[in-house]
């Protein structure tokens, strides 16, 4: 099978965060024949449960929610096939159970920050260049031009995808290395890294309709006038993918996370009072690299622009 000439890498902390803030993207590169690989870092071990029947996978009961996970995020890739069965590289880094969901907590000011007890392979507590390694294998055998992550915050101060953001980072690093563990295969450059966003107007423009539908509930405590701290500034976004034509799909992978997303949340309900627009386009800032042509809103529409 003859390979890609243009190759998307993208890191993700859990399963279902990749069909979240990506899902659009993958399914509409995948269907234009770039290559796509995804690297999930941990299984989500310690995610909340939101189907009753399925609590004692908890991590405090049996302990087996990311076996489930594992399945779930199967059927999510299931979605974002092609109707010609062409599926993403789905890897979990350093291969399935190497490092645990590091779990969370909510700091009071609305952010995460971690846990108090940690296990002992969290991936939170991972030795930064031994994951690295990992993923530097990974990119020396996939070459991919373009690398998306989360930012240094790991957007919403989640410990693993703080580390997420860590590991790919450096990854990206050593892996351009010449004489760096040469056992790990050929150096490669990634020419540009991207950090997925969240639009502020966009969230601004859904929790409006939400409000204006009469649905309290929805992202309950935010204020479309008031502060957003997981969103990022308009003028901060470079590109911005319009994959609606596969938003369809992604909603259907995120359906495929019944344990972790509910048909009747926050999601779903942005997407009932704004259509497909909402999960479509997908929004990043730039790390490394130069932008290339960009829209009338100065924003790149292809991640692969000027490559």
């Amino acid at each position: 099978m003859t390979e890609p000439q243009q190759r998307l890498l993208l890191v993700h902390a859990h399963p279902d965060d990749e069909t979240i803030g990506t899902g659009a993207t993958m399914a509409k590169y995948l269907a234009e024949g770039r290559g796509v690989t995804l690297v999930t870092c941990t299984a989500g071990e310690m995610g909340e449960i939101l189907v009753p029947e399925l609590e004692h996978l908890a991590a405090d009961r049996e302990d087996r929610l990311g076996e489930h996970r594992k399945g779930e995020i199967a059927d999510a890739m299931a979605a974002l096939a092609t109707p010609d069965g062409r599926m993403i590289d789905h890897r979990w880094l350093g291969g399935f159970g190497t490092y645990r969901d590091s779990g969370m907590q909510w700091h009071p000011d609305g952010y995460a920050i971690p846990a108090d007890t940690l296990h002992d392979n969290a991936f939170w507590k991972a030795d930064l260049t031994q994951a690295a390694d990992h993923l530097v294998a990974i990119v020396r055998e996939v070459r991919p031009q373009v690398l998306v992550t989360y930012d240094q915050f790991g957007n919403y101060g989640h410990p693993d995808h703080i580390q997420a953001h860590r590991v790919a980072m450096y990854a990206a690093q050593l892996a351009a290395v010449p004489s760096y563990r040469k056992d790990l295969g050929e150096a490669w450059d990634i020419t540009k890294i991207y950090w997925l966003a969240m639009s502020e107007g966009r969230m601004r423009e859904g929790l409006r309709a939400v409000r204006a539908a009469g649905d309290t509930t929805a992202f309950e405590g935010l204020d479309p006038e008031g502060p957003l701290p997981m969103t990022t500034p308009d003028e901060d976004l470079a590109a911005a993918v319009d994959a609606t034509a596969y938003a369809d799909q992604k909603m259907a992978a995120m359906r495929a996370y019944p344990t972790q997303i509910t048909v009747d949340g926050p999601f779903f309900a942005l997407s009932n009072n704004l259509g497909n627009q909402v999960w479509g386009t997908e929004h990043f800032r730039i790390a490394k690299g130069t932008l290339g042509p960009v829209g009338p809103d100065g924003l790149e529409t292809d991640l692969f622009a000027g490559l």
